[in-house]
């Protein structure tokens, strides 16, 4: 490999907005973020399903859900 082409690897801490931190290796020493696994509805489980169509009902109806 080239010397002095790549960038220095460095340990890295990831803050999110939330006040978490998560500590890995990176080219940036500090990373800022809004959200994270700790505070992402989808994560949390707060994360609710919006069915207008009716898709839903549909698919149970059609397969069964047991």
């Amino acid at each position: 490999m080239k010397k002095g082409i790549h960038p220095q690897f460095v340990d890295a801490v990831i803050k999110c907005a939330c006040g978490s931190e998560i500590r890995t290796k990176s080219i940036k020493k500090e990373i800022s973020v809004e959200i994270c696994s700790r505070c992402h509805p989808f994560f949390t489980g707060k994360q609710k399903l919006i069915d207008s169509a009716g898709r839903v009902e549909r698919f149970q109806k059609k397969y069964g859900l047991k």
